[in-house]
């Protein structure tokens, strides 16, 4: 029996031979017919990019339907499993009534051939709760209609969004710090963000098959510092240092010694022999807009990366 399809890294995949992708050396990942395709050249890139972690308990769909088979194509998924016998007599006769003897279509629907797709299911390969939810059999769509209003999670502009937003890839979250090596108990430490590695990056989801798609964007809107001990001040007050001029933070500079630090901590106890965990999680914004027009907010994400951080007293000299 023609099961789900699994949604791979990088595009969504299908399990008959609706889809024909090919991925480019930026990301980009063209179709010919079928599936969710995930257009990442405009993601953030290298080794130290990552997932954003959604700010509430919001996740993208689990699974999903779009356009799977012509109605020759699902014809070849379908009569190998009947003439095999292995899901027994019962079940095949429903499904040859279903998609062959007009209960509701006849002949796989070839009468309709070029006028629309038979849509199936598809599955996130991660296999998050709720994965085995879409459990309809293959149904008839024509071409510029909407899918039956009993079919949740079909697939929308919205639902691309959402799908779009798992697939945003963020830099790393590693703050510049000065001093760099090591700090002083009670001197202030500055922390930034390069402004290069901190632009709005995105990636798009298409089903190209039926003309829709959706644009989710991520946008840098604040750092929060967390020194790592109780025994530490953070700047401003409440550890969150908003984003200003595309920049997070202000780099230090000689004659900003005497000069609190719009970002930054101030550690009030030495760490010893060993190091503070400062944690550095920056909050970005997810927009989305799609085709018709549609277009709003989904939740925000983090992401954030651990480095640790030298604090040695000052040592005094008695002349």
């Amino acid at each position: 029996m023609a099961g789900p399809a699994y949604a791979e890294k990088g595009f969504g995949s299908t399990d008959g031979e609706t889809q024909q992708a090919n991925a480019g050396k930026d990301g980009t990942v063209s179709v010919t017919v079928g599936g969710v395709v995930f257009d990442r050249s405009k993601n953030g890139s290298g080794d130290s990019a990552g997932a954003l972690t959604s700010a509430t308990s919001w996740a993208p769909p689990p699974c999903w339907y779009a356009p799977k088979y012509t109605p020759e194509q699902l014809q070849k998924a379908k009569e190998p499993v009947w003439e095999a016998g292995s899901t027994g007599y019962e079940w095949d006769a429903k499904q040859r009534d279903r998609y062959v003897n007009g209960k509701p279509y006849k002949d796989f629907n070839k009468d309709k051939a070029g006028e629309g797709y038979f849509w199936d299911s598809f599955v996130d390969e991660d296999f998050p709760p709720g994965w085995d939810a879409c459990t309809k059999e293959p149904f008839w769509v024509d071409r510029g209609d909407p899918p039956p209003a009993d079919i949740q999670n079909a697939v929308t502009p919205e639902i691309l969004a959402e799908l779009a937003y798992a697939e945003v890839r963020v830099p790393s979250t590693k703050v510049t710090l000065a001093p760099a090596a090591q700090t002083k108990v009670n001197l202030p430490t500055w922390a930034w963000l390069d402004a290069a590695d901190f632009k709005p990056v995105s990636v798009t989801a298409s089903v190209p098959v039926i003309g829709i798609s959706a644009t989710a964007t991520a946008e840098p809107v604040s750092l929060r510092i967390e020194p790592g001990t109780k025994d530490a001040v953070t700047y401003p007050a409440s550890g969150v240092c908003a984003i200003d001029n595309g920049r997070i933070g202000e780099p230090y500079a000689k004659g900003k010694a005497n000069r609190t630090p719009p970002c930054g901590v101030r550690y009030l106890r030495s760490s010893g022999d060993g190091t503070y965990p400062l944690q550095a999680t920056v909050t970005w914004r997810i927009q989305w807009t799609g085709t018709g027009g549609t277009g709003g907010d989904l939740p925000d994400g983090t992401f954030g990366a651990t480095q640790n951080v030298t604090v040695q007293e000052i040592q005094a000299v008695n002349r």
